[in-house]
């Protein structure tokens, strides 16, 4: 390539004058890649959805005996109920999420967990039709 066409930025040569570089200085392009291969990429992110998905099943399994002995304000108890509700879509939790809220002595926090639980009940419900 001519230096008279390239631009010098910080001393270093980068670029021609025209914006262009020569179809030899950049190499092959990739081929298109078929279907296939698109394909081959979904089927991937499938597999590892799918194994994120065994992941988080596993680790709600592991949570959910510990619950009781976990050193928890009566709010973080409250919110890891709805988290693991929120995570399994487990409605069996909104029981024991209720009378965890009734625990929390902040009447601004117990005000939001009671919201928190009828947003779930509704779900769960609006879900079933």
């Amino acid at each position: 390539m001519d230096s008279q066409n390239q631009v010098n930025v910080n001393g270093l040569n980068t670029m021609p004058a025209d914006g262009l570089a020569s179809v030899g200085s950049l190499g092959t392009p990739p081929p298109f890649d078929t279907p296939t291969t698109v394909n081959q990429v979904a089927a991937d992110l499938t597999s590892s959805t799918s194994d994120l998905q065994d992941i988080k099943n596993q680790a709600l399994a592991q949570l959910q005996p510990m619950l009781k002995s976990l050193n928890q304000t009566p709010d973080e108890h409250f919110k890891t109920l709805m988290m693991m509700i929120q995570a399994s879509d487990n409605q069996e939790l909104i029981k024991e999420a209720y009378a965890a809220a009734q625990q929390i002595t902040d009447n601004n926090a117990k005000a939001q967990a009671l919201l928190d639980i009828i947003n779930e009940i509704n779900y769960f419900t609006h879900k079933q039709d």
